[in-house]
């Protein structure tokens, strides 16, 4: 085995064991592009397009970067929920509690709802200390559901461009967070 199998393999280890993996580009091996035209593996057409959808809200497109989708998240949570075993009921399972929650509220599954009314079921379900007891399940599914988005799109090419990582670089003085990065934060209570 060479070097660059080494490291792949090593790569491909972390991914797999649920850890995110940020990495730059080490000397004769690129970051990997995203992977749109793979096919799911896993999870079925409507589920696909309901995590497109979901992930695409979590890390939308802006000026720095594109979207959670563009960066290759879709194919990684599939991959990844179809290798673990305790992934795969809690993930399916919120997916269809999405939709019939959806259904419930505004007669439509998630993926059909406009995007008012999916961001009002977002908004319920993505503060843990302000949910009903009674979406527990949903609560549940979007803490590790938004995981999942995180890990793969900072895992990703796009996601480490994004942070703007430049490696192991020697910094002489650390003065801090910048104030206008500060200032930007949202702190939740």
């Amino acid at each position: 085995m060479d070097r660059r199998q080494s490291i792949k393999l090593m790569a491909s280890a972390s991914l797999l064991s649920g850890i995110p993996v940020a990495s730059a580009p080490v000397e004769g091996i690129a970051l990997q592009e995203t992977e749109t035209d793979t096919e799911a593996t896993f999870f079925n057409e409507h589920e696909i397009a309901t995590i497109t959808v979901l992930a695409d809200m979590i890390i939308p497109a802006d000026d720095r970067s594109g979207s959670a989708s563009e960066a290759g998240v879709v194919e990684f949570i599939d991959f990844n929920v179809g290798d673990q075993d305790e992934l795969q009921v809690p993930i399916r399972g919120g997916l269809a509690w999405l939709d019939a929650y959806c259904r419930k509220q505004h007669g439509a599954p998630f993926v059909e709802a406009d995007r008012e009314q999916r961001e009002q079921i977002l908004d319920i379900i993505a503060w843990p200390s302000r949910a009903a007891p009674e979406l527990s399940a949903g609560v549940a599914f979007f803490n590790r559901f938004r995981d999942l988005v995180a890990s793969g799109f900072w895992s990703s090419k796009m996601g480490v461009d994004d942070l703007q990582y430049s490696g192991n670089v020697y910094v002489q003085e650390w003065t801090g967070c910048p104030k206008k990065v500060l200032e930007g934060l949202e702190i939740v209570e």
